[in-house]
């Protein structure tokens, strides 16, 4: 992964997902932000008990960072829903919470968030799919010649549910997409050395398993590269950024070591 600075935030970039000109894409750190102590600084999460007039600060931030596509914010549940960005009634005229507004009347940011759902598909240009996250898994797919993008929650309840085989079953129904086409990245997020399962025989199904890399420590990173490319994506295509968010709280949140912490930003988005 690449570090990146932009009007003063520090975000991470794929080397194989910079080829392409017309994505925009990034995984925030958790600083230079407006936040206290302990959602410090950077924090795009409500519900976290964190102030939500600093959150839209926050949010607005990584807008302008981005060039100023419009955010979608997801409220997510941990569950496999693929919500198809094309379909959402008013789209056009969404608000970064995913809450419509009429045409013309100027752009709002709320911590509302009324789609329900843990991966966002979409071809259209000017929007950037948010996903927030303090040890699960964001993974942006990009379809370079189908001009899609998807941005997928998957924390380990999502992974056993397979998010991403269901994201890239809607990629390749709903756009024609072909998963050899598909590029993907796997960002910050728990990595094996901090991944631990102490009552993983009733909380994970038997075929997970074998990714168990020490005394109750599991491979989740390997989990989605080998869901990926069982969807069909080959492996030359999958980056995988490699940092462990617990081992890592000075750049990134970890609900795992922190308890009470924010959520740091995971965007993409066409131009």
């Amino acid at each position: 992964m690449i570090f990146k600075q932009t009007n003063g935030l520090g975000y991470y970039r794929y080397s194989g997902l910079n080829q392409f000109d017309e994505i925009v894409h990034g995984v925030f750190t958790r600083n230079t932000g407006f936040s206290k102590h302990p959602f410090h600084s950077l924090n795009v999460g409500s519900g976290t008990g964190d102030e939500d007039h600093l959150v839209i600060k926050n949010r607005r931030a990584i807008i302008e960072c981005m060039g100023g596509l419009i955010p979608v914010f997801l409220k997510q549940v941990h569950g496999n829903t693929v919500i198809n960005l094309n379909k959402v009634q008013g789209l056009d005229h969404i608000a970064g919470s995913g809450t419509a507004h009429a045409p013309g009347e100027p752009f709002r940011l709320t911590t509302q968030a009324p789609l329900e759902g843990d991966a966002v598909v979409t071809s259209l240009p000017g929007i950037m799919p948010v996903i927030q996250v303090a040890d699960c898994q964001p993974v942006f797919l990009v379809d370079p010649k189908r001009r899609v993008v998807a941005n997928i929650h998957s924390g380990w309840r999502g992974s056993i549910k397979n998010i991403i085989g269901h994201t890239i079953t809607c990629m390749t129904e709903a756009f024609s997409s072909a998963p050899s086409d598909i590029v993907a990245g796997i960002g910050p997020s728990l990595g094996p050395c901090c991944a631990e399962f102490k009552n993983y025989k009733t909380e994970l199904p038997e075929k997970y398993w074998g990714y168990e890399t020490s005394r109750r420590h599991f491979d989740f990173w390997a989990v989605s590269r080998d869901q990926l490319m069982a969807s069909g994506v080959l492996k030359k295509h999958i980056h995988t950024g490699g940092i462990c968010t617990r081992c890592n709280t000075e750049e990134f949140y970890s609900y795992r070591k922190e308890g009470i912490t924010g959520r740091f930003a995971a965007v993409i988005g066409i131009k």
